[in-house]
């Protein structure tokens, strides 16, 4: 183990080891804040108070000079959102490097220690939710997940997949196999050769208390061996994937590139595609009229392209990277025009985490207004996951979660990059 891994591996067994949930934060009773953004409603409201109960919002009225609010946070001097959503994260295990091998080096307590960390920084950024949508080592999202409820560490809450629902050798797999290295079966748990393994496993993680199901229909940019463009599920596969998780009251998310595999997917009942790059007018006619969800990570092409040259990231990833980056752009552009449901997801983990925020500038850029874009990753992102009655908005009966700027993101989207405070179910976190 690395000193920086044996030091980060001590500071988080030190947090985790406590027999009582951790105690850094304060209970909040009441919020003054200065501006408050109603994404519901888009507008924004002045000189709020919004008061709070059990983790939830009671209710969103004017702040009155004459009365004492007991247990006051004083953010009058900021705007105030509702916790930012991420709908494409992996928290769990180290971020993305040169390295294919790298998850298999990795030990299953690191790959929790080094998520406790990333959760740290995810919910510091302003993220108060985020849909974890896999890991290469099954199940360790579930224990983080269940920690981070029971108090036990600071996080945002996880929505979790538990592992990809992917093809012999597809892009879900870890390439070990074609460097002659044995994978262990815990990295294998959503491998399907067929639509009766794909029932099956979607069962299996189901049983492990995932949240949700995370199939990889098309190649990936970043699983060597794989090409984007290319579909790795037949339309009945994934349609067994989605019968089999509504059966139990989960739904399907897709990793999908190309526009054959996101139509296939479109027309099996997923609830969203991620990625989306190579998506044709098509795609994006059947995405917009059946209300599938959009969520595309048009930040990471330039992260990958900065530091993936630096580092000497695999030649095949750059090329693929090369080839969807502006194509996704593109398509991300045509999909806003065509009005196709958009929700923000980052694939956080393929750049370091709490750097959540960075994407907000790439979809204005790309098409959204910055009111679009603070919805896409409020309202729209619980919208996405059907927790809007929980999630998403300051409105009553609704979890506390909250985040304040200095200044109007409204005006200047890149705020949104430097949060000055968190509020998670009525506690201050950061």
């Amino acid at each position: 183990m690395s000193l920086v891994r044996l030091l980060l591996f001590s500071f988080v067994a030190i947090l985790t080891s406590c027999s009582e949930p951790v105690d850094e934060n304060s209970n909040v009773s009441y919020i003054h804040a200065g501006q408050m953004i109603d994404v519901v409603n888009e507008h924004v409201l002045v000189n709020q108070i919004i008061s709070v109960e059990n983790e939830r919002i009671v209710e969103v009225t004017p702040f009155d000079s004459t009365k004492d609010y007991p247990n006051l946070i004083d953010w009058s001097g900021y705007a105030v959102l509702p916790g930012l959503i991420d709908g494409h994260s992996h928290i769990v295990g180290d971020i993305q490097n040169e390295d294919v091998l790298a998850p298999i080096k990795m030990t299953a307590e690191e790959d929790y220690q080094l998520g406790a960390l990333h959760a740290k920084r995810t919910i510091d950024a302003g993220f108060t939710s985020v849909i974890d949508l896999g890991t290469y080592r099954a199940f360790v999202d579930v224990k983080l997940r269940d920690d981070i409820n029971a108090g036990l560490l600071p996080g945002p809450r996880m929505y979790v997949s538990g592992a990809y629902i992917t093809a012999p050798g597809g892009g879900g797999e870890v390439v070990g196999l074609d460097y002659g290295v044995e994978i262990p079966p815990e990295f294998r748990e959503g491998v399907s050769a067929n639509e009766a393994e794909v029932r099956a496993n979607v069962n299996k993680l189901i049983d492990g208390d995932v949240d949700l199901i995370k199939v990889i229909a098309t190649g990936a940019v970043l699983t060597v061996g794989t090409e984007p463009g290319e579909p790795e599920f037949t339309e009945a596969e994934l349609r067994a994937a989605v019968e089999e998780a509504a059966k139990r009251g989960r739904y399907v998310t897709a990793h999908a590139h190309g526009a054959e595999g996101i139509k296939m997917a479109v027309r099996a009942g997923v609830r969203s595609i991620q990625h989306g790059s190579l998506m044709d007018d098509e795609a994006i006619t059947m995405m917009a009229a059946k209300g599938t969800w959009l969520i595309a990570d048009i930040y990471n092409g330039d992260y990958i392209n900065e530091v993936g040259t630096a580092e000497g990231w695999p030649e095949e990833t750059m090329r693929k990277n090369r080839e969807t980056t502006d194509a996704q752009r593109a398509g991300f552009e045509k999909a806003v025009r065509a009005g196709v449901n958009i929700a923000f997801g980052t694939d956080s983990g393929v750049y370091p985490h709490g750097h959540n925020g960075n994407q907000f500038k790439y979809m204005v850029r790309h098409g959204l207004s910055p009111m679009q874009a603070i919805q896409s990753a409020t309202i729209w992102g619980a919208r996405s996951m059907s927790l809007e009655d929980d999630i998403g908005s300051i409105e009553s009966g609704k979890f506390a979660d909250m985040v304040a700027v200095e200044g109007n993101p409204l005006n200047d989207i890149t705020i949104l990059e430097n949060v000055s405070a968190v509020i998670k179910g009525g506690l201050l976190v950061n």
